[in-house]
């Protein structure tokens, strides 16, 4: 998963005060992206499976647990999954 910033919108009433909390992208974004990237690549009925498969399995997963196979059209890095030590 990238670390990526989230453009925040201007709001008629402003930001409240002391309200200082950041939006963060989903944990299933990048995988979403590629999905939508694979519409783009050729048949769709042919680049859209293997990409979706992945989307997938990263909305049943656990935070944490999300799939580290590479990305099929994006060019970023495959997620790593951090180990944690006991």
């Amino acid at each position: 998963m990238s670390e990526r910033t989230v453009p925040r919108r201007e709001s008629p009433w402003g930001m409240p005060e002391g309200d200082h909390r950041q939006p963060k992208p989903h944990r299933c974004n990048d995988r979403a992206e590629d999905v939508i990237q694979a519409c783009f690549e050729g048949n769709p009925f042919k680049t859209v499976p293997g990409p979706f498969k992945l989307f997938w399995q990263c909305m049943r997963s656990k935070p944490g647990e999300e799939p580290t196979q590479p990305f099929y059209y994006l060019e970023l890095e495959p997620p790593v999954r951090e180990v944690k030590l006991e």
